[in-house]
This record gives C-alpha cells, structure tokens and sequence, in this order.
C-alpha cells in the first residue's frame, strides 16, 4: 500500500525537444501517449522547424502542449520544457526516437521503492531500422551482475564507466534537481546531455537502473545531432568546466578515471 500511495504522489512531464522531425515526431509522441501507465503531460519544444512539424505535433490535439520557438538547439528547447513543466518528475525523449510502453511504469515503480533517489534510467535498444539491425545496448545479464541485486547504483561514475547509464531517452529526473544544476548549456552543441549528467551527478551519486531495455535509440536519421562533427575544442571545454566543478565540489576521485574513459571513446569516434 505505501509503495502505491508513493507511486500516485509522482507526477511526470514527458519533454521533447523537436526541430525538423516531420517523420519521425508522431511516433515519438504516439510512444508516450501508449504507455501503460500514462504521463502527467506531454510538452514538445518545437524548436523553429522549416518543415512540417508544428502541424504533425499540432494534429494530437490537447493531448500534447506545443511550445514554439526560434530555432535554438537541442539544449535550449529541453530547458523551455523543464521551466515550463508543471510535473515534479521530468521524462525526456528525442523526437526521432521512442519509449517501449513500460517504460514510465516500471521507472516510477523503482522510484517507489528507492525513494532516496533522485533520478533513474534504464537500458535501452539501438535501431538501425533500415538495415533492420536492432540490439540491446547493454545485455541484461551483463548490467544484472553490475547491479549486484540492485535497482540502482551507488556511483553514477562507476556505472558510466560500464556504460550502465542509459541514454537521454531513458532518463526520469526530478526537476528540481535539474534547476538545482543549472539545467542544460544552451551553447553545448555537443555532448549537452552528458554534461547534464556529469553536474548531477557530482551531487547526487545514486541512481536508478533497470536492466530491461525502455527505449529505443533510432541511428542514422539525417540530421540528427549524434552525427554532427564538432571539433575537440567542445569536448576540451566541457572536461575542463567539470573537472572545476568536481574540485569544487570533492568529487575528483571519481571523476576523473570517468574523464579519461570518455575521452578515449571521442577521440577513437573522430577518427572513424
């Protein structure tokens, strides 16, 4: 009964940024709209498109709330949708991916019986859809026994390290931690997500997991910001901010093998 009573007092927000996603937007917001245990709202940042995408996002009715604006990035538009978010719970989703129907069920789940925690995630699927290649990113098995009986972890640096942290789709953030952390760098034109992640982390180290896959991360759509070039200076930025701020805050221990990780993962996905 109380695990119940804590599940009906969370309230979530699904944020999705958009910005010329006409093909893909309906069914990002089909995949919230069909879940089995349903969002508190939908908020999508249509984010200056110059194609057809307010009219596809427009067609759902009262069910979604638009929110237009000039054209300002990936970062910017999830900001305009966690201040504009009346839930306490924030759920993101990119427009040219989707949730699996359990997803908000199953994550407000482990937050009822985990209520320290402030944020959680889960596994998810990578989709190469027109190759028909699909795969879970993590085997479940392999995240299972990072866990070690757990539905969370104690360091978020020793799950990212493991790659056991999930993707932007898969995250459920209380808001307030994500103004407490001065929300996403509207100029980080790449890896803003991760840098969102790393300032949370640095305050708050737990964080849920679950090894069933709850989204699915479509690759190779065109446009998409996870194929966009940007230089080394960006990562180079970013580290060093972090690095300040893990200083600062008495989390260098643990930060900086996660640094070194990541940074070898970039510079071998440049070169390729």
């Amino acid at each position: 009964m109380e695990n119940n009573s804590v599940e009906k007092s969370i309230s979530v927000s699904a944020v999705i940024p958009a910005y010329n996603c006409e093909k893909y937007i309906a069914r990002a917001i089909e995949s919230v709209l069909n879940q089995t245990r349903p969002v508190d709202e939908i908020i999508v940042v249509e984010d200056g498109s110059t194609d057809n995408t307010a009219e596809v996002i427009r067609s759902f009715g009262e069910k979604v709330k638009m929110i237009r604006q000039e054209n300002a990035g990936e970062c910017a538009a999830r900001n305009t949708g966690i201040q504009a978010a009346m839930s306490d719970w924030i759920a993101f989703l990119d427009a040219d991916d989707q949730w699996l129907p359990d997803k908000t069920e199953l994550q407000v789940e482990c937050l009822s019986q985990n209520p320290a925690l402030v944020w959680t995630s889960s596994n998810y699927e990578r989709c190469l859809c027109g190759q028909n290649l699909r795969r879970t990113h993590l085997p479940p098995q392999k995240a299972h026994n990072y866990l070690q009986g757990r539905t969370y972890f104690p360091e978020f640096f020793t799950a990212f390290m493991m790659e056991a942290f999930g993707c932007s789709d898969t995250m459920l953030i209380k808001k307030e931690v994500l103004l407490d952390a001065g929300l996403f760098r509207p100029n980080q034109t790449k890896g803003g997500d991760i840098d969102m992640w790393w300032r949370i982390a640095f305050r708050h180290p737990q964080i849920g997991y679950l090894t069933k896959p709850l989204a699915v991360y479509h690759l190779g759509i065109p446009g998409c910001a996870s194929v966009v070039f940007n230089g080394i200076d960006i990562y180079g930025d970013m580290v060093e901010r972090n690095l300040k701020e893990a200083f600062a805050l008495n989390r260098l221990d643990v930060f900086r093998p996660a640094v070194s990780f990541i940074m070898r993962r970039w510079i071998r996905s440049m070169l390729f």
